[in-house]
């Protein structure tokens, strides 16, 4: 069965996401420089891809006045420039800053070069180098393709035959929405598609060609919804199921190995450092009580698959009249037991 299924109606789109736009600005990085915050990985054998800022003539993107040609600017823009010719090789650079699950990229591509192969395109849902997605017009074969890669295994692509200029500035779009993806070129919906078989991971960004296809790339925007961590997505769970609860805060380590709040029920508490009591629960599972006016609180690990402490949880209860540190304990355990039941590890909790 494949792993893609074309959309029986286009009417299903349906775009959802919004709530966060980014711009990415290649003016930012120096003439001949590749920019900051992006990987270079290439796929299948050979060097990798020679990616720099350039400056090159773009065409305006406002649309000119009938009786006036159109003026290309002199802007900078992307270049991949490495010419290997080596077999299956495929250069990207990868958006490191953000991950990504619904988003709609727009960008503007340029083919300039190749002779043995003329294709660029966009790279997304990026986990690793054995699983991606990839968007690629190839103006050898005048194609505009969709495909998977998954565990290493590139799946057949899908796509029509469709006019690529080379020399000449296209427009390309990718839009995901769950597991429907829409990849459009030059205004044209070409591919429209379902992968019954997505995971619903976030994945990065990035840029592609093939072979030794040289391209450039520039005015490139993504529209995103922001990923909630599954840390936040407990703690807003338990609120709901436990609305009377006073406070709630999930700790992690840090890069500099210190605890730190990573979800909680007041927002301006992320990023805070924890106690003793949130240290002695990730190191070594403690639990720690104390009382605060007309208040407890229990700090105790929140343990993954194997009953190691991978967080560790602050629960802060109202208080009853003769209320004693086991009972207190015991309320906030069973809280814990539920965040428990729901992740099983600490890159499942923090993603």
């Amino acid at each position: 069965m494949q792993k893609f299924l074309l959309w029986v109606a286009a009417a299903t789109l349906g775009w959802r996401a919004g709530g966060a736009d980014l711009q990415i600005d290649f003016g930012a990085a120096s003439t001949g420089q590749a920019p900051a915050g992006f990987r270079n990985v290439v796929i299948g054998g050979g060097q990798p891809g020679d990616w720099k800022i350039v400056t090159a003539e773009v065409p305006s993107a406002f649309a000119p006045l009938p009786s006036q040609p159109p003026r290309p600017d002199r802007q900078p823009v992307l270049a991949q420039l490495g010419r290997d010719p080596s077999p299956n090789r495929v250069p990207l650079l990868i958006y490191d800053k953000e991950s990504f699950r619904d988003f709609r990229l727009t960008t503007r591509f340029q083919i300039t070069g190749g002779a043995l192969e003329l294709t660029a395109g966009v790279v997304f849902h990026f986990e690793n180098e054995s699983n991606f997605y990839v968007v690629s017009a190839d103006a050898l074969e005048n194609t505009f393709h969709c495909l998977k890669v998954e565990n290493g295994v590139w799946k057949p692509p899908l796509g029509p035959a469709l006019k690529v200029g080379k020399g000449v500035w296209h427009d390309l779009t990718v839009q995901c929405d769950g597991n429907r993806i829409l990849c459009s070129l030059d205004g044209n919906d070409a591919i429209k598609l379902v992968d019954s078989t997505y995971d619903g991971n976030p994945g990065r960004i990035g840029f592609e060609t093939k072979g030794d296809t040289t391209a450039y790339f520039g005015d490139t925007a993504i529209t995103y919804t922001p990923l909630v961590p599954m840390a936040q997505t407990l703690v807003q769970g338990i609120l709901e199921k436990y609305p009377r609860i006073l406070g709630l805060r999930i700790y992690t380590f840090d890069a500099q190995k210190e605890p730190r709040v990573i979800a909680s029920k007041e927002a301006t508490e992320i990023g805070l450092r924890g106690t003793d009591a949130e240290m002695g629960a990730l190191t070594n599972g403690a639990v720690y009580f104390g009382r605060d006016i007309g208040a407890v609180e229990v700090t105790m690990p929140l343990r993954d698959r194997n009953g190691d402490p991978m967080a560790a949880v602050r629960v802060k209860l109202k208080s009853f009249p003769g209320e004693t540190e086991d009972t207190a304990t015991d309320r906030a355990r069973v809280i814990v037991q539920k965040m428990q039941a729901q992740v099983t590890s600490r890159d499942q909790l923090i993603q």
